[in-house]
Parts: C-alpha cells; structure tokens; sequence
C-alpha cells in the first residue's frame, strides 16, 4: 500500500510520515530528502539555483521513478500535486491524504523555519499569512482531489491508518 501525505508545508507530512512509518513498520519516502539525496544539494539551494521550472520537474521524475517498497507512506513537497499530472499519478497508485490547515495556524508553525523555505524568504509575518491564503486558493483545486482529507491540528498516525483502512475498505454489493 502506497499512501500519499499532501499539503502546504509545514502541516505536518513528514512529521506523521515518520511516526506512522514506525508504528505500522513501513519504509517512509520524503520526497524532499530524496531530491537532496539525487542533487546533493538542499531543496532550497536547487530551487534557488536551478529555478521552480527545473526543481518541478525533478521532483515529478523523482515521484513517479522511485523504487517504492509494498509498503511506503511518502511526504510529499507541498507543491507536488499541483505540477504536472502528479495528482493524478499519486491517485491512479496509492491513496492520496491531504492535510488540511488554515493559513495562520500553517504560518505559526513556519515562522521558525523560514530561512530554509525559499518561498517564504524575505516576507513579513502578515506577508506569510496573505502568501500562504493565496496559496492555498491556487492550490485547493488539486488538494481537494485527495481521496481522504484530515484536519491537520490533532492528527495522529491512528487517524491516519483509520481513514485509510475505511478509504480501502470493499464492502459487499447488495
């Protein structure tokens, strides 16, 4: 079983991506270490470097050429599903789970981290918030194709392994 963490960053993927991987003994992918393990160079550096045309595609080659274990929950980069047809890929081979937040919770969790965020570099608080709403508009078309979305703020692997056992679950025709 393949299942597909999405979101804007900091919700939280990689964070549930590796408690889940650990309690359900399931190899973990993030896609971001990924690229910096191929690059060998940060996601930020390569972004910055190389342009978000060039990272986009890498990390649409990366998603879809991996060598995934049977079973393999994957954190994906924030931008990943809206690229391409990887939404599409990520539906038609595993099931898909965005996490949901709202911007100023997602900017709260994020104000440590900015520098790291080539995105976010340079933008005032407030600037973060208005630039994380617009983000989202722009990218709630392909979140909201995920077959299963959580509410970010108390999720937990269980809920995880829940929605997506109930998601899977075939019940018998009448």
């Amino acid at each position: 079983m393949k299942i597909f963490l999405i979101g804007f960053m900091g919700c939280g993927k990689t964070t549930l991506g590796k408690k889940f991987a650990v309690k359900q003994g399931f190899e973990l992918l993030d896609l971001d270490h990924e690229i910096e393990r191929v690059t060998g160079d940060t996601v930020a550096n390569y972004f910055s470097a190389n342009g978000e045309e060039a990272f986009r595609k890498l990390e649409s080659e990366t998603l879809k050429n991996y060598r995934y274990a049977e079973n393999c929950i994957i954190a994906t980069g924030g931008g990943t599903p809206c690229f391409f047809d990887n939404m599409d890929w990520m539906n038609a081979n595993g099931t898909t789970v965005y996490i949901e937040m709202s911007a100023v919770s997602l900017a709260k969790r994020l104000e440590k981290g900015m520098a790291k965020r080539p995105l976010l570099r340079g933008l005032t608080p407030e600037g973060v918030v208005d630039f994380i709403e617009n983000k989202l508009t722009e990218r709630g078309p392909y979140y909201h194709q995920a077959r299963i979305t959580l509410n970010g703020h108390s999720l937990s692997p269980e809920i995880i392994l829940q929605a997506v056992t109930n998601e899977n679950q075939v019940y018998p025709e009448d």
